[in-house]
């Protein structure tokens, strides 16, 4: 079980814990019916063990996780698993997801069926498939639209049958807060990446842009989503994230690399935890 669990990267969940607690939040003044913000919950989890398990999968046959990985062990490129049970892994979140989100397109709208299958999709040709767009430095992309803009909008959507500009600006936030956990953790893996031919966006645009962009992600997520005060003001609640930021910032900016950016990862998740669930609790409180 424990070689389960550290290929699922709990490190990783508040990018799927924190869109359906924002778009919770969005929706909290029109009202929530609290089993379908559960369930979408389980959906956001579900996708993010399967993509991470299909990344594991992907990256550990092509042979870019290798025995002299800066980050945590995986299980294909450390040998603690097989890929057909990796592949395995995958499709039993993959299918979690799927028969969760079912449930809600049955009570919400068809249409959220497509949102689903693009989001399982999306999932896998992450580093799967032929032509893998996380090999294209089209990661970040991925988790601003799917981690950010879908997640939260439809987090709301399915509370208020409607999308608005606030679900939007708070989509926005949450996906460049996810984003800067991928930049950094792209950051730390830069040598590898290259010799493994994995063009992250990191690779390609080299390490002085990188940790700039990852500047532009954390503090990014902080503005807009303080900017949220415009229509709810106690999401200037937001702000208070930047004290688990600031440090994060300042190593970044340092120079630190390799394995000495781990403690960075941890950072960041806990900004975007905390941030978002301050954002979160700021859109809840009626005005």
């Amino acid at each position: 079980m424990q070689r389960w669990i550290l290929g699922a990267r709990p490190r990783t969940f508040p990018a799927a814990i924190v869109p359906v607690a924002v778009g919770t939040g969005v929706a909290a003044e029109s009202g929530v019916v609290w089993w379908r913000a559960l369930l979408a919950l389980v959906v956001a989890l579900a996708l993010q063990v399967g993509t991470n398990y299909s990344n594991d999968l992907a990256d550990g046959v092509r042979g870019t996780d290798g025995p002299d990985r800066t980050g945590p062990r995986r299980l294909v490129g450390s040998g603690m698993a097989s890929p057909a049970e990796v592949r395995f892994a995958a499709g039993v979140a993959f299918t979690v997801a799927a028969a969760s989100g079912l449930i809600l397109a049955a009570v919400v709208t068809p249409w959220l069926l497509l949102v689903g299958v693009a989001s399982i999709a999306a999932g896998w040709f992450y580093t799967g498939g032929p032509r893998p767009y996380g090999y294209l430095g089209l990661g970040e992309v991925f988790v601003f639209v799917f981690f950010g803009l879908v997640a939260t909008v439809g987090s709301a959507y399915i509370h208020t049958d409607e999308i608005n500009g606030l679900a939007v600006l708070a989509g926005a936030a949450v996906g460049l807060l996810a984003c800067a956990l991928l930049v950094v953790n792209n950051l730390r893996d830069i040598a590898t990446d290259e010799a493994a031919e994995k063009r992250t966006l990191a690779v390609r645009i080299g390490e002085r842009r990188t940790r700039i962009l990852y500047v532009v992600t954390l503090d990014g997520g902080l503005i807009l989503g303080s900017l949220c005060a415009l229509e709810r003001p106690w999401a200037l609640l937001t702000l208070a994230g930047g004290f688990t930021a600031g440090p994060a910032i300042r190593s970044v900016l340092r120079g630190v690399r390799g394995t000495d950016l781990i403690p960075e990862l941890d950072r960041t998740a806990r900004t975007q935890m905390l941030t978002g669930i301050l954002l979160a609790i700021g859109l809840s409180v009626p005005m």
